[in-house]
């Protein structure tokens, strides 16, 4: 089998700048580097938790595309996340149970200090196989 790296276009400049993937398939086994809550087409973070779960997803819907694969092919998520405790996390499995409405896959949510630029609230990795979704 082979490793293949999947960079889509709205995703190819920081694999130039910054040297990954956004996410590698090998396989029917798809692993997407964190994806946060921006705009792809404004490059602007979201106002809040929602907007930002929302748009996380929608990127991370993106790369799974374009890795050939969707989102009811996903098995695994962690999340990495501001606030834990607070109303945050309440909106983001509002939004988490909108786009994986069943066949919940496994998910390890973590609290973090900061992530990539001090806007972001959440980011969300995954693990899919493409196919499995499927019903």
């Amino acid at each position: 089998m082979k490793r293949q790296m999947i960079n889509p276009s709205q995703t190819q400049e920081l694999y130039d700048r910054l040297h990954f993937s956004a996410a590698t398939r090998v396989g029917d086994m798809i692993w997407v580097s964190g994806q946060v809550g921006f705009d792809r087409a404004t490059n602007t973070p979201g106002e809040g938790m929602e907007s930002q779960a929302r748009l996380a997803f929608e990127n991370l819907k993106y790369v799974l595309e374009a890795a050939g694969a969707s989102m009811a092919d996903i098995v695994e998520i962690m999340t990495f996340h501001l606030d834990m405790r607070g109303a945050d996390i309440q909106e983001f499995v509002k939004v988490k149970d909108e786009y994986l409405p069943n066949r919940y896959p496994s998910w390890t949510g973590v609290g973090v200090t900061q992530l990539a630029r001090p806007e972001y609230l959440v980011e969300i990795r995954a693990i899919a196989v493409a196919g499995c979704g499927a019903d």
